[in-house]
């Protein structure tokens, strides 16, 4: 059994594009008699609060909701869906939130449905999803990237809307390990299968840009508001996030230009490189590494991608000489593709993108220039780094 009044309280979700309020998630609150609010989610992962309990609770929470929501009809209303009030339902009944949004009137277009976690029989989920997207509720999906069975289920139900889980993102957000790439190739997968991201849990101008970087359609947190009893006008914070795109935008501005320094330093480089070549290519005859901090090592490839050189490395204040990789093929590796399709330009600088090198475990990017009318690839191992 709980204590205290349930009421929903609402936090806004703000549209990247337009800085504007463009809905709400519900959440569930308890007020007890001196007026305190607090949250009702520990209750709803409490083992000893009953379930009857519960249910009573979550759809006390969404009626609430669905009556203010229903004066303020602009935007839309995020409710969560818990998969073991789903398992409860007999199956070809009616859906008691079909039901409701039909009992109050309101468009199933401003409704979204968040399946909270994905647990349970997934067949018995997906046809309820089915159900409600026919009834045209979109559908959404929280803590995406948290546990292994995630990607399976979420292919299964096909939702509309992604919610990053917050950890995760925060992790990603503050740079901690491999969490960066990792976000980010989420949310590439889920561009590429027509989902909307939505990353919560921002509540710094560091995690909106990286929400921004990744391509998030809604961002949520305490950067924007708190969670309140009470809507906001959706222009309420438009000025504040726009001056923190503008922030975001010319950070990448800056990040462009860096990049525009490094292509010219690159091609300084290979110039030195084609005449320590023509000059024999001896090993202490190698351009001064001094000149450039981010250089790791160059070798050679003819233009199928096999290495004809040694690795010249720069180590202990000196070139090293390693010949381990000859005759080594490496036109399978991903930023190959981008180097070697470029063949016969032989005046262009080619950069790959950002990349974890298996053996070092650097993050590095490859730089290569087609020369000899294309019948040799002279390639750079930058430290990503030291950029």
């Amino acid at each position: 059994m709980f204590t205290g009044q349930p009421l929903p309280y609402f936090q806004p979700l703000i549209d990247t594009a337009t800085g504007r309020i463009a809905g709400y998630e519900a959440l569930a609150r308890l007020r007890d008699d001196e007026g305190n609010v607090r949250s009702a989610g520990p209750l709803f992962t409490d083992p000893a609060t009953p379930q009857e309990d519960l249910l009573e609770l979550d759809r006390s929470i969404r009626r609430q909701a669905l009556e203010r929501f229903r004066d303020t009809p602009e935007g839309f209303l995020s409710l969560n869906i818990s998969p073991a009030w789903i398992s409860q339902l007999q199956p070809g009944k009616p859906l008691p939130s079909l039901q409701l949004l039909e009992e109050m009137g309101i468009a199933s277009d401003q409704v979204v449905f968040e399946i909270t976690e994905l647990q349970g029989s997934i067949e018995q989920l997906r046809e309820v999803v089915q159900r409600y997207r026919a009834a045209g509720i979109r559908i959404a999906i929280d803590d995406f990237g948290a546990g292994y069975s995630m990607l399976d289920r979420v292919l299964a139900l096909e939702p509309d809307i992604l919610k990053l889980d917050i950890q995760l993102f925060r992790q990603a957000a503050a740079g901690n390990g491999n969490s960066g790439d990792f976000v980010r190739a989420l949310a590439l997968m889920a561009e590429k299968s027509g989902c909307w991201i939505i990353a919560e849990g921002v509540e710094t101008e560091q995690e909106l840009h990286f929400a921004l970087e990744c391509g998030a359609r809604y961002v949520q947190g305490y950067l924007f508001g708190q969670p309140a009893e009470n809507f906001l006008p959706s222009e309420a914070v438009q000025q504040q996030f726009s001056r923190m795109r503008d922030h975001y935008v010319h950070a990448k501005l800056a990040e462009r230009e860096k990049l525009a320094h490094l292509r010219r330093s690159l091609a300084e480089l290979f110039a030195e490189l084609r005449q320590w070549l023509q000059q024999g290519a001896q090993p202490a005859r190698l351009p001064d590494p001094r000149n450039y901090p981010w250089l790791l090592r160059c070798f050679l490839c003819d233009a199928e991608g096999t290495q004809i050189s040694p690795n010249f490395d720069w180590r202990d204040g000196a070139w090293q000489t390693d010949p381990r990789y000859l005759d080594h093929n490496w036109s399978w590796r991903p930023y190959f593709y981008q180097i070697l399709a470029e063949a016969g330009e032989d005046s262009r600088v080619i950069l790959s993108n950002r990349y974890r090198d298996a053996t070092t475990n650097q993050y590095c990017m490859t730089s290569g220039l087609f020369i000899d009318d294309s019948r040799h690839l002279l390639l750079v191992d930058i430290d990503a780094s030291a950029l």
